[in-house]
Parts: structure tokens; C-alpha cells; sequence
């Protein structure tokens, strides 16, 4: 799991911005940088200036740059096309492909010999694409994907649509990318945000992060100019490859508390009724679960059975769907209703975690 940052240089930022938002990120273990040096609106003039320079730094910062290239691109940089050694050069890591290349010369770029990654566009490819690639023997294990953002409101793409390319991607190995959208300054002209899924636009970084978490993707960028501290901050705290469920507790027991303050594993062996986590029994560490609020259980509901269900006591569910009061086991949270619609995506293998919402209360 990763996050990264995009930068647009000759746009809405200052020079002095772009560095600050370069060196917040890497400070906050951020290791990837968008960025996109054919934007109509740009100042050229501006963004000749800066570019080289800002790339310099994130270079020593030994950030991963991204640069999506077309054949305007090196035109721009004063490169020769599929000039690849003069941008890996300038410090980009991962060329992202824009327009303007055959399948071939794709799959020739994966087999550079500058280290340099490929990235496709994850929103655009298809079964067809990859039929036509197969037959110049890329090299997979040199590309991931990154999808689209979308300025216009309305233009996004669906979540069945990510699921659907994101399934095509991870069947070949190659890892799936997405933005979110800042709510601090968004990219001009539109200033409506960037995110990838149109479900997204106006939510929080967070939220918005967590649900392309559950949809598999692997590295989630900030798609705006310049996202505040505390965005960056809240996003680079989720933990890697799990979902995070926000709940409310029943009590604040603190061998509950400490059994809910773990990254859990579904269980491969799904039960119909609940999801299970697989480690929770043996992260018990001595205490004993005494039995409390055993009670009729609801969908969302946050269980863990007690010292009366003798070998038992620790196992941790969350509850698909209703069931009896039963003494062997406490009903110690729920998930908070905003929260509910992820419990779909913690199938067998997922890992999941908890943020309990009122334990300052």
C-alpha cells in the first residue's frame, strides 16, 4: 500500500507550494508524485521553470514520479520520443501511458534497461487491449495501473466499472491505482475535484480512500493542487491493504478494547452468518471475556464470545445476519450505519480494522 501527491506545475500553485506539499508528503511517508506535464491550461512559461527543478528534488527525496507521457511530452521536454533514458534522467521512476502508442511499443517500454516502470491507464483498458499486448511478451511485473481522474462533474466512472478493470488488472498481477479528491484547494479550471469515482466527489479524503481500499486498489493518490496537512496526515494512517470500520462500543472493558485494537483476517473459510476473524482467539494475551450484554444480534453488530463458550472465548465476528440472544456470547459494538455498505468487501482473505468512534466519550 501506498499514497501520493499530484503536481501541476504552471497551474494554480506557487513554486514555493509545490516544495512545501514535496516535503509534507515525504515527511508523512508519502512516496509517489503524479504529475501531468501536458495540461491545456498550464503556463508553459512556468512550467519550464519549475519542472526541472521541483524533479530534482523529489528525486533526492527518492520519491516514485510519475509522468504521463505522450509524444508532446518529451516534444515539451525537449526529448526525442520514447526518449527514455532522458527522462528517467530528469528523476521520473514511472511513465504512465497517455496516447499516442501502439501495443508494441508498449510492451516494449516494460523491458527497458532504465529501471523505469510502466503504468497503464487503469479506466481505459479492456480484455481486447491485453489480447493485442499478450502478443509482444510484456514484461507484467514492470507495470501497475492507474486510473483516470475526472474534473466534470458527472464523468467519473462507477464503482462495477473499477471493479470490473480492477478484476482484469489483478488476474494479470498488476496493481490497481486511484484518486480522491482534496477538499482543501481543487485543480483549475473546474475546481469540482479529482477524484476517480464519481461516488467520491465532495467526500472526505478518508472515506473515499477506504472504499478504493475495499475495491482493491493499491496506491491511492490526492488528485488536487494542494490538499491540506491533516488530509494528508488522516490518509497516511490507514493501514495498509484493510478496510477500516468505524464503531461505537458497548463497554470499555480493556480486554475488549484490546481484542478490537488489532488488523484482523476474514476467515477463508466464510461462514454464512458472520464474518470471522481468523486471529482473534490468540490475541486474547491471558485475559478472560466475561460474559456481558448478551443480547439478540443485528446485522453490523461487533460480537465476542465469552468464558462460557470454553475454547471459544476471544472469537471475534461481525454479524451478517440476525440472531438470538445467546449467553456465550457479548454483543461489544457496531459498526456505524455510514460503515455497513463495506462489510461486503471483507470476503475470505480481506483484513479489516476497527476506529472506535466513542472511546473518548
Amino acid at each position: 500500500m501506498s499514497f501520493g501527491i499530484s503536481v501541476y506545475f504552471g497551474l494554480d500553485n506557487t513554486k514555493e507550494e509545490n516544495i512545501k506539499l514535496l516535503k509534507e508528503a515525504k515527511e508523512l511517508g508519502f512516496t509517489r508524485i503524479f504529475t501531468s506535464l501536458h495540461i491545456p491550461e498550464a503556463n508553459y512559461d512556468v512550467l519550464k521553470v519549475e519542472v526541472k527543478e521541483f524533479l530534482e528534488l523529489a528525486k533526492d527525496y527518492d520519491m516514485d514520479i510519475i509522468s504521463d507521457i505522450s509524444p508532446n511530452t518529451f516534444k515539451f521536454l525537449n526529448l526525442e520520443n520514447m526518449d527514455l533514458k532522458g527522462l528517467k534522467n530528469l528523476g521520473v521512476k514511472t511513465i504512465r501511458i497517455d496516447f499516442g502508442y501502439s501495443e508494441e511499443e508498449i510492451a516494449l517500454m516494460t523491458k527497458n534497461e532504465y529501471g523505469l516502470k510502466v503504468q497503464l491507464n487503469a479506466s481505459t483498458i479492456t480484455e481486447k487491449f491485453f489480447k493485442e499486448l499478450d502478443k509482444y511478451s510484456p514484461d507484467y511485473s514492470n507495470m501497475d495501473a492507474l486510473h483516470n481522474f475526472y474534473p466534470r462533474v458527472g464523468t467519473g466512472i462507477s464503482e462495477e466499472c473499477m471493479i470490473e478493470k480492477n478484476k482484469i488488472l489483478l488476474d494479470r498481477g498488476i496493481v490497481p491505482c486511484a484518486f480522491v479528491q482534496s477538499n482543501n484547494r481543487k485543480r483549475s479550471p473546474l475546481k469540482d475535484g479529482l477524484p476517480t469515482l464519481e461516488a467520491h466527489r465532495g467526500l472526505d479524503v478518508v472515506e473515499a480512500a477506504n472504499h478504493l481500499i475495499a475495491l482493491e486498489n493499491q496506491s491511492i493518490f490526492i488528485g488536487d493542487s494542494l490538499p491540506s496537512y491533516e488530509e494528508m496526515k488522516a490518509l497516511s494512517e490507514l493501514k495498509s491493504g484493510a478496510i477500516k470500520l468505524d464503531i461505537e462500543i458497548m463497554d470499555k472493558n480493556y480486554a475488549i478494547i484490546s481484542l478490537l485494537n488489532n488488523v484482523y483476517t476474514s476467515r477463508t473459510d466464510e461462514a454464512r452468518d458472520a464474518i470471522r476473524a481468523s486471529e482473534s482467539r490468540l490475541k486474547l494475551n491471558g485475559n478472560i471475556i466475561e460474559p456481558f450484554n448478551t443480547v439478540d444480534k443485528d446485522f453490523g453488530d461487533i460480537t465476542i464470545d465469552n468464558k462460557n463458550y470454553g475454547r471459544y472465548m476471544g472469537e471475534l465476528q461481525i454479524i451478517k445476519r440476525k440472531q438470538k440472544a445467546d449467553e456465550r456470547t457479548n454483543v461489544v459494538g457496531k459498526v456505524l450505519e455510514k460503515d455497513l455498505y463495506l462489510l461486503k468487501y471483507i470476503t475470505a482473505g480481506r483484513s479489516f480494522y476497527f476506529n472506535i468512534s466513542n472511546l473518548s466519550k
